[in-house]
């Protein structure tokens, strides 16, 4: 089932219920899974370099020269993955901009994050990019409202007319004056 063909208001949802299918509504017409990816992928950048761990009675600080540079990377990675909620015109803009930001989290942020701001970014940028808005589909055609929820309602398709392709004809007249019949 798509966007396209999700049913917002069925009888009898709740209060709850419809709160999550306007959710649903909403998340399914922009690329949320790559802008949440990108806001997770933010945290490990933004919080190792400033992170205390305790050893038993040691203290591990991991305050690196970068830190400015991991706060700027990690913030940003964040807000690129908020942008692509509230303006989905812009998420290719943001899914570069997050890939390169985690390619450059490796030097700067603790190996971008110990890897996990690393990948996740990557993984982020990348469905950033290749998330499109759904054309719109044909309406459901017969079936209930559960056969269009769970996608197996057939769909109506333009009238196709079938072409006719143009027979060759020939006419007496037109047939060469010095053939003999």
């Amino acid at each position: 089932m798509s966007s396209a063909t999700a049913i917002e208001w069925p009888e009898g949802a709740s209060g709850f219920g419809r709160l999550r299918l306007r959710f649903r509504a909403w998340r399914r017409t922009r690329p949320f899974w790559g802008g949440l990816l990108a806001v997770i992928a933010g945290l490990p950048i933004l919080y190792f370099p400033y992170a205390n761990l305790q050893l038993g009675q040691l203290t591990v600080t991991m305050a690196t020269t970068a830190g400015a540079g991991s706060m700027l990377i990690g913030l940003l990675m964040m807000t690129l993955g908020v942008t692509s909620w509230f303006q989905p015109l812009v998420r290719i803009f943001c899914g570069v901009a997050v890939t390169i930001l985690s390619l450059v989290s490796v030097p700067v942020s603790n190996l971008g994050g110990f890897g996990v701001g690393l990948i996740l970014g990557l993984v982020s940028g990348g469905l950033l990019c290749a998330w499109a808005p759904l054309k719109q589909s044909a309406a459901p055609v017969g079936g209930s409202a559960e056969a269009a929820e769970h996608g197996t309602a057939e769909y109506a398709a333009a009238p196709v007319e079938p072409v006719q392709a143009a027979q060759p004809t020939v006419s007496v007249e037109q047939a060469d004056p010095g053939e003999q019949r």
